[in-house]
């Protein structure tokens, strides 16, 4: 839907609007489960796949529409590469799973709000340099704190696979 309102129906103030959708929903179902401690494994695995996944789908998205300026959507996506294969490989070489930090989880936030901020603000709609700024206001932490927890992940990672492997050998 994202793809065709953006693409298709050329929409970027709609795209924008589902992202931020998205996102939010997404925010409020990890909160939901927390609190109610409805927390399940699948959903520690599937939830931030799916993150992973939109954020990769978006951010190509919306370079292909020159929405966002290239350094910051390569930013992006390199990082998101790195880490997603970086715990696949992980997980195939038998790491014990590992709960996102909340470091993690703050700048999923951020970057879930300021690319749809961004994408709506080069829609030039009314208030577009405000949403605009509101926008990069939340990318820029968010970029920071998402290289910050990809280096504490590596050292993660580095450590769940000798733990994994001492399970598997013990």
């Amino acid at each position: 839907m994202f793809l065709w309102l953006l693409f298709s129906v050329q929409d970027r103030s709609a795209a924008a609007w589902l992202l931020g959708g998205l996102g939010a929903t997404d925010w409020v179902d990890g909160w939901v489960a927390r609190r109610f401690k409805q927390e399940s494994t699948f959903g520690a695995v599937f939830d931030p796949a799916v993150d992973r996944t939109l954020f990769i789908v978006a951010i190509i998205a919306i370079l292909i529409d020159n929405s966002v300026p290239n350094w910051f959507g390569i930013a992006v996506l390199v990082r998101e590469v790195a880490v997603s294969g970086a715990l696949v490989i992980g997980t195939v070489f038998g790491m014990q799973r590992f709960a996102v930090s909340i470091w993690g989880k703050r700048y999923t936030f951020l970057l879930m709000f300021a690319v749809p901020l961004i994408l709506l603000g080069a829609d030039n709609g009314a208030g577009a340099i405000w949403v605009t700024t509101a926008g990069w206001i939340c990318a820029v932490p968010a970029l920071v704190m998402s290289y910050t927890t990809a280096f504490a992940y590596a050292s993660k990672i580095r450590q769940q696979l000798r733990v994994g492997r001492a399970l598997r050998h013990g």
